[in-house]
């Protein structure tokens, strides 16, 4: 796989983890995340997926990958086991995100999530002009199709990391084919402009 391939939230992530570090991938889908992470970072990197196919696509690739559900599973995981727990484009389908978000900084020491941002500028067009749903790069399925059931905002994002006693270390927006940009999580201009958000989180 070239860079110019990589996804651009995945090339972010890349950038974040330091070489060596204790990683789980929550929702890793088919593994790509964790085979780039193990290959480009000699991460001890593992995932949680719900789907079994996309396990077995996993553990085809020698990744290290077990079934399970988010919502419900990580807290078999130990406390402090891992320096990041990466939830990418995923938290907008938990059923209960707070909780999530708190499992992960129990057994992480940092988290890194990326999300869609429902006030993008298209969004709010969409909504405004011509009443449907949106789609854009970050909301690419129809509203009867797509698994979100928490959408939020980047202020949204913001509040309850704040509500939780989190930090947000670093935040970046990401565009469909551009590369992640760092930005200030209380701009209220980015809560327009980025079609959706990469925020870093740790303990205060």
């Amino acid at each position: 796989m070239t860079k110019t391939a990589i996804r651009g939230d995945f090339a972010e992530i890349l950038r974040l983890v330091p070489p060596g570090a204790r990683v789980l991938d929550v929702g890793c889908g088919e593994g790509i995340l964790l085979d780039l992470l193990t290959r480009e970072k000699a991460a001890d990197a593992r995932g949680v997926e719900i789907s079994p196919e996309r396990v077995a696509a996993c553990l085809a690739l020698g990744l290290s990958v077990m079934q399970g559900d988010a919502d419900h599973d990580l807290r078999d995981f130990p406390t402090g086991a891992f320096d990041f727990v990466i939830l990418s484009q995923t938290l907008q389908a938990m059923r209960d995100p707070r909780g999530v978000l708190g499992e992960m900084m129990r057994i992480g020491r940092r988290a890194i999530v990326t999300a869609p941002n429902f006030a993008h500028w298209r969004v709010r067009l969409d909504l405004l002009f011509k009443g449907r749903m949106p789609m854009t790069g970050a909301l690419p399925e129809p509203w009867w199709s797509t698994p979100n059931i928490h959408l939020c905002t980047t202020a949204d994002f913001r509040c309850l990391a704040d509500e939780m006693g989190l930090e947000i270390e670093a935040c970046a927006a990401l565009t469909t084919g551009r590369p992640a940009r760092p930005i200030q999580p209380s701009s209220r201009i980015e809560n327009w402009r980025a079609e959706a958000a990469l925020f870093v989180l740790r303990h205060r």
